[in-house]
């Protein structure tokens, strides 16, 4: 900009110079007047194209997708405009350079951090107004690789996000298809074997067999009690209502109870961690302990569990390990990896206690802390 603005006052002064020379007869004033004019007026133009140029480059660095082709178009467009060779150097890089005045670094910097450093070596030094244009370029280049850095994540993260939707809606409709072929192969063929033993026990006692009344009612009676009980475990494992009205803490421990009874299996536990977890994530953990118990009894059984929450580092880490067989298919942990992520957490898989098996759940502090 400072060449362009005296490119300008040296064509005004020199116009007024042919001019004094033409007002007074002095041909040879108004002929130097003349020829400075024209030659500071071409110095004008030659950085009206160089401008412009610069400008066309910028166009054409916002105009490539990704960060890395971003960095080698602007090493391109470098070497075009300033006509030097041009070389795109990795963050922190110290080269062997030539005299400073024929090679410049121009540093790319995002947010302070350095990205990568345009260097620039020819012949001829570089001006003032090569620098100020070369800086120019770098800062627009950095900027134009962070939006694409920032663009090419967003597209990830919006791919993962539509992933596990699908998932999640996959996982919801495997869910109601059990949930639909338990209640039919379950309790309501249990009822319908009930409304046949009311009806036979009617039978019998208008035939004044009541002996057979009475044992095709205690046998109907049996069945009704085993249909509640079915019911009620099934609620217990969509949501327990301990879950809901008590907390995390009591809905595991009832969960522990119920399947170390069922199963004879100790399971320890270590809660203390979990009691400002968020409503989202005492449910989601829930789920994924449940889950994870439930691997572990089917691989084994094992004689010992282990659920511990606790808090590492500001996160919120649960391990549920088992001292059964050690499970080796990764396929078995989607589900438990899938709830991990829709609480923005992650997991992990290693060996337990004498060969068995741990699944760690980490959440970060701003998915598991409680909002009251």
């Amino acid at each position: 900009m400072a060449r362009a603005a005296l490119a300008v006052v040296a064509v005004v002064a020199f116009a007024v110079v042919a001019i004094v020379g033409l007002a007074t007869g002095a041909g040879w004033l108004a002929w130097i007047g003349l020829a400075g004019a024209v030659g500071a007026a071409g110095e004008l133009v030659a950085q009206a194209n160089f401008l412009e140029s610069l400008v066309e480059s910028m166009g054409t660095i916002a105009q490539t997708r990704a960060a890395a082709e971003i960095l080698e178009q602007t090493r391109r467009e470098a070497e075009r405009i300033f006509r030097a060779r041009a070389q795109m150097l990795p963050p922190g890089a110290n080269p062997k350079t030539a005299p400073a005045e024929r090679s410049v670094l121009f540093p790319l910097r995002v947010h302070g951090e350095e990205i990568a450093s345009l260097r620039l070596t020819r012949n001829r030094p570089f001006d003032r107004g090569d620098v100020v244009r070369a800086t120019v370029l770098a800062d627009f280049a950095a900027r134009a690789a962070e939006n694409a850095r920032l663009l090419a994540e967003a597209k990830v993260r919006e791919a993962e996000r539509a992933r596990l939707s699908d998932q999640i809606v996959t996982a919801e409709q495997d869910e109601r298809r059990r949930l639909a072929l338990f209640l039919h192969d379950g309790p309501v063929q249990s009822m319908a074997g009930i409304g046949l033993m009311l009806d036979a026990a009617i039978g019998s006692i208008d035939s004044e067999r009541l002996d057979d009344a009475r044992r095709v009612l205690a046998s109907a009676l049996e069945r009704h009690r085993e249909t509640i009980r079915s019911l009620r475990e099934l609620s217990f494992n969509v949501e327990p209502v301990v879950l809901r009205d008590q907390g995390f803490a009591p809905a595991v421990r009832a969960f522990a109870d119920q399947v170390g009874l069922s199963n004879q299996v100790q399971i320890d536990l270590d809660l203390d961690a979990a009691d400002n977890l968020a409503e989202k994530a005492q449910v989601g953990l829930y789920q994924i302990i449940r889950e994870a118990v439930s691997q572990a009894i089917r691989r084994g059984p094992p004689s010992r569990i282990s659920i511990r929450v606790e808090q590492v580092d500001g996160e919120i880490a649960t391990e549920i390990s088992d001292d059964g067989t050690g499970e080796r298919r990764r396929r078995s942990f989607e589900a438990i990896e899938e709830r991990a992520r829709t609480l923005n957490g992650r997991m992990t898989v290693g060996a337990g206690a004498n060969g068995g098996t741990a699944v760690r759940v980490v959440l970060p502090r701003y998915a598991a802390e409680s909002e009251n």
